[in-house]
């Protein structure tokens, strides 16, 4: 089993920043990403921004060019940096991590979920 532990949200007013932080442990064989997904009431969780276990990024438009993620291979935790924020970021953050682990010998994807951080962005 593999266990996502989030950090760093709070209460930040528009224009201001956070870091979110996600520490994986556990059986973790080979991952393929690790990602932030955002959800707010009443509306599906969202991609806010992933990063694979070579390095390359996606992110929504709507957080592009202010948020950053990044991820330390060795710790196996993911950061998103938040800067310039919105209102509209507000939510509930959580942290994905995607691999290819070994069940009865055969390979099999997993996805884990953390347990969600709120980040609330004050006009």
């Amino acid at each position: 089993q593999v266990q996502l532990v989030e950090s760093g949200g709070g209460l930040v007013q528009a224009g201001g920043s956070l870091r979110l932080s996600c520490a994986a442990s556990g059986s973790i064989l080979s991952i393929i990403t690790m990602g932030w997904y955002r959800q707010v009431a009443g509306k599906q969780r969202e991609l806010v921004a992933v990063i694979t276990s070579g390095g390359s990024t996606n992110y929504a438009d709507s957080v592009k060019g202010r948020f950053v993620i990044s991820r330390d291979g060795a710790e196996n935790t993911a950061n998103l940096q938040m800067n310039s924020l919105k209102p509209e970021d507000t939510g509930l953050y959580y942290c994905n991590l995607h691999e290819i682990t070994a069940v009865a010998g055969k390979p099999k994807i997993m996805d884990y979920w953390g347990e969600g951080t709120l980040v609330t962005v004050s006009s």
